[in-house]
């Protein structure tokens, strides 16, 4: 597992219709506990905070849940804190309705949504960041090729040769490597030129790992290296 450090980016979270919306990403709890705090004294007085304010987990919730939620009145004050934990775990129908629900102004609630982590595939979070403070933390990445090969393309060595050597101690195989990158290159759709130079360079990589010309590591490392200087 690698540990990525993300800058947190802090903005208003007041929208163009009045909706606040907060995603916290990340997996670093410490922090996003204490910007929950901050949120929390920012929209709730010390003595409404517990009546004000609920605590949802996705993985125990309904869509019946969040809808009750959302439509009970602040007792004594002009806002109410909804968050929802583990919002990974959102099903679809509840990431629909919430979806809906924020195209119109929602004033009096203040919605924070805690993600793991960033899944750029994620429909929710991609629709829900353009209105929202995305606000990211420490986060766990679980490398594979592909993320290998985005920070080849970047021509980020160092980072590269990081994820590099966390996929060899997560124990893959260098040629499940080798033909994870080739399939990266075959779906991006690269340029005839790029592409024969990054095969060759692949093969030749391949080479020295099957007769023992270079350790599998020193290869591939070297293999990295070559692609990034592209």
């Amino acid at each position: 597992m690698l540990l990525k450090t993300l800058p947190v980016v802090l903005s208003s979270a007041q929208l163009n219709n009045g909706n606040m919306v907060y995603l916290l990403i990340g997996q670093d709890i410490q922090s996003k506990e204490t910007q929950l705090k901050k949120i929390k004294q920012e929209f709730l007085s010390q003595e409404l905070q517990d009546f004000n304010s609920d605590t949802l987990y996705a993985k125990e919730i309904t869509l019946k849940d969040i809808q009750e939620r959302l439509l009970a009145i602040p007792l004594k004050g002009a806002k109410r804190l909804i968050i929802i934990k583990d919002a990974d775990s959102l099903n679809e129908e509840s990431c629909d309705f919430l979806l809906a629900f924020f195209k119109k102004p929602q004033p009096r609630i203040v919605l924070v949504f805690d993600f793991a982590r960033y899944d750029h595939k994620n429909k929710f979070i991609k629709e829900m960041s353009p209105g929202a403070s995305v606000l990211r933390f420490k986060e766990t990445v679980n490398p594979d090729a592909f993320v290998l090969n985005r920070q080849i393309e970047l021509r980020k060595t160092d980072f590269a040769l990081r994820i590099l050597n966390q996929l060899l101690k997560n124990g893959e195989a260098p040629e499940r490597i080798l033909g994870g990158l080739r399939y990266s290159w075959e779906k991006q759709g690269i340029v005839a030129g790029d592409a024969r130079r990054k095969l060759k360079l692949l093969l030749n990589c391949d080479i020295e790992i099957k007769t023992g010309r270079l350790k599998p590591a020193f290869a591939l490392e070297k293999l990295v290296v070559s692609l990034c200087g592209i």
